[in-house]
C-alpha cells in the first residue's frame, strides 16, 4: 500500500488510475475514513468520469464495513456533496472527482460534519496512515452500515435560488453555459426549469452540455486558454449577455463578458465582495494573497473588512469560519459563501452576477472595466522549475531592499509604490506561480511581469 503516498495531496486525494488509485485503495480509504471519524451517517457522490461510479461503490463498501450508513446522491458535483452534508446534518461526505485532471486520473474530496474540509492538517494524513498501514477486518464486528440512494437535487437548487430574486430579472437575457461535458449539466437544467416557471425572460444556451467521462471536447479546465474558445465563440455567435464555463466538478465557474472576453477571477472577487457588503455593511471578506489591491480597495470603500488568508480551499474555509466572513474569493475562481456552510460554489456566483446586470442595467464589461484599468494584473503565470526554491530566494534577495513591504503568508509577496507581485510554489503541482499587478499602469505591470519571468527562466542578464 505504499503507493497510497502518491494519491494523498495537500487538500484532497488524486492519483493516476491503476497503481495510484483503484478500487482496493478506494475501499481502504473509505474504511480508514470510517475508522478515523467514527461517523454514523455519510453522504457520497461522484462526477461523470468513467471510473467514478466503481470507485464510489468501493469507498461505500469501506464505509459500510466501518459501520457507517451511506447515502448515495448519484452523479454530482463536489458542492452537491457539501450541500447534502450540511443540509442533512450528516457526519461527513466524500465526492469522487479529479476535477480538471487528465482523463486517466481520479480522486476524492473529503469533508466532515458541517461540510468542514478534511485536508492535510485536519485529518487527511491520519486517514492516509490508517489506509496504508492498518489491517482491517472485512466487516466491523458491531454492525455493517446500510446503503441507500437518495436525491437532493430539488433541495439543493432551492437553496441556490435563495441567493437571488427572480423578479429582478426584468429584461431579456441570453446566458451561455459550457459544462465541458462535466457534471454541471443536470443542475443547469433544473435551474432553467425554475426560470421558466417564473416566466423570467432568460434564455439558456448550452454548450458541451451532456455529461461524458470520455471528454470528447477535452478536459474541462477554463483556466487554460485553449479551453475557452467554445464559450467565447458561443457568446459572440448568439450575442449573449454572459458566458459561464465550469470545470469538471463545477466547484469553480469562469465568466465571459458580452464580447466573449474571458474575465479574470480576480475582478469577480471584487464584484461579489461589493455586492455582499451592500447586503451587510461592515462584514468581513476573505481573499488570498496572490492579487489583492483591487479587492482591498473595493472592500474598504464599501465599509467592509478585508482579511487575507493563505491560498487553498482548506485555508480559506478555516479563515471564513474564524472570521464569520460573509464571502471569500480566490483569483482561481473559487468563491465561498457563509450561507453555504462557508464552502465554495460554482453555481452561486453566476446567479448573483446575472442578477446584478439586471439591477444595474449594465453589461459585465462595463461593471469591471474601471477596476481592470485601476489595477491591471498579469493573471497567474506558471513555470515548471527544477530549482524553484533557489530561484525564488534569488528574486527575494534582488528586490527586498526596494520593497515597501514583504510578507510570507503564501510564498513571497512584495509591494512597491506602484506595483506588487506574489511568487509561490503550487500546493498541488510541481509548479511555480507568479502574479503581478500595478496601480493604474498596464505598461508597468507588463514590464515587471516580463522582468520577473526572465529571472525565473534564467534568461536575465
Amino acid at each position: 500500500m505504499s503507493q497510497l503516498m502518491n494519491c494523498f495531496k495537500a487538500y484532497d486525494i488524486r492519483g493516476e488510475l491503476g497503481a495510484e488509485l483503484n478500487e482496493e485503495i478506494a475501499w481502504r480509504i473509505g474504511r480508514a475514513y470510517g475508522e478515523y471519524l467514527q461517523p454514523r451517517h455519510v453522504v457520497v457522490g461522484g462526477d461523470m468520469r468513467l471510473t467514478s461510479e466503481a470507485l464510489k461503490l468501493a469507498v461505500t463498501r469501506g464505509l459500510q464495513d466501518a459501520g457507517a450508513d451511506v447515502y448515495d446522491i448519484g452523479m454530482t458535483g463536489t458542492e452537491e456533496v457539501y450541500f447534502a452534508t450540511f443540509h442533512l446534518q450528516m457526519d461527513g461526505g466524500i465526492e469522487i472527482t479529479a476535477s480538471h485532471n487528465p482523463i486517466n486520473y481520479n480522486g476524492m474530496k473529503l469533508v466532515g460534519a458541517g461540510a468542514r474540509p478534511i485536508s492535510g492538517d485536519s485529518g487527511l494524513r491520519a486517514i492516509q496512515q490508517l489506509a496504508q498501514d492498518r489491517y482491517f477486518p472485512a466487516i466491523k464486528a458491531a454492525r455493517r452500515g446500510s446503503y441507500q440512494r437518495i436525491s437532493l437535487l430539488e433541495a439543493y437548487v432551492d437553496h441556490l435560488m435563495g441567493y437571488i430574486n427572480l423578479t429582478h430579472f426584468s429584461r431579456p437575457m441570453k446566458l451561455v453555459f459550457n459544462s465541458g461535458n462535466g457534471a454541471a449539466g443536470h443542475v443547469i437544467d433544473e435551474i432553467e426549469k425554475r426560470f421558466r416557471q417564473a416566466e423570467v425572460p432568460v434564455q439558456f444556451i448550452k454548450v458541451h452540455h451532456r455529461a461524458d467521462g470520455n471528454f470528447p471536447h477535452g478536459i474541462p479546465n477554463p483556466l487554460l486558454p485553449e479551453c475557452r474558445q467554445p464559450t467565447a465563440d458561443a457568446v459572440r455567435a448568439t450575442q449573449a449577455d454572459i458566458g459561464i464555463a465550469f470545470d469538471g466538478d463545477f466547484d469553480r465557474c469562469f465568466l465571459f463578458d458580452e464580447h466573449g472576453d474571458f474575465i479574470d477571477g480576480y475582478y469577480i472577487v471584487g464584484l461579489l465582495a461589493e455586492l455582499f457588503l451592500q447586503k451587510q455593511p461592515g462584514a468581513r471578506i476573505i481573499h488570498d494573497p496572490r492579487l489583492t489591491w483591487n479587492t482591498i480597495d473595493i472592500v474598504r470603500k464599501a465599509g467592509g473588512v478585508p482579511v487575507m488568508a493563505k491560498t487553498g480551499h482548506a485555508f480559506i474555509k478555516e479563515r471564513m469560519r474564524q472570521e464569520d466572513a460573509i464571502y471569500g474569493g480566490e483569483i482561481s475562481a473559487h468563491h465561498y459563501f457563509r450561507d453555504f456552510a462557508y464552502c465554495d460554489s460554482g453555481m452561486i456566483p453566476w446567479l448573483l452576477v446575472a442578477e446584478l446586470l439586471n439591477l444595474r442595467q449594465s453589461t459585465l464589461s462595463a461593471l469591471i472595466a474601471r477596476r481592470m484599468a485601476a489595477y491591471p494584473a498579469s493573471g497567474e503565470i506558471n513555470r515548471r522549475l527544477d530549482d524553484a526554491p533557489a530561484r525564488i530566494e534569488a528574486i527575494r534577495h534582488r528586490y527586498a531592499s526596494a520593497a515597501r513591504s514583504i510578507n510570507f503568508i503564501d510564498g513571497i509577496s512584495m509591494e512597491f509604490d506602484n506595483w506588487r507581485f506574489n511568487l509561490r510554489c503550487s500546493n498541488t503541482e510541481p509548479l511555480v506561480r507568479l502574479n503581478v499587478e500595478a496601480k493604474g499602469d498596464a505598461r508597468l505591470m507588463a514590464e515587471k511581469t516580463a522582468e520577473l519571468l526572465s529571472q525565473l527562466d534564467g534568461t536575465h542578464a
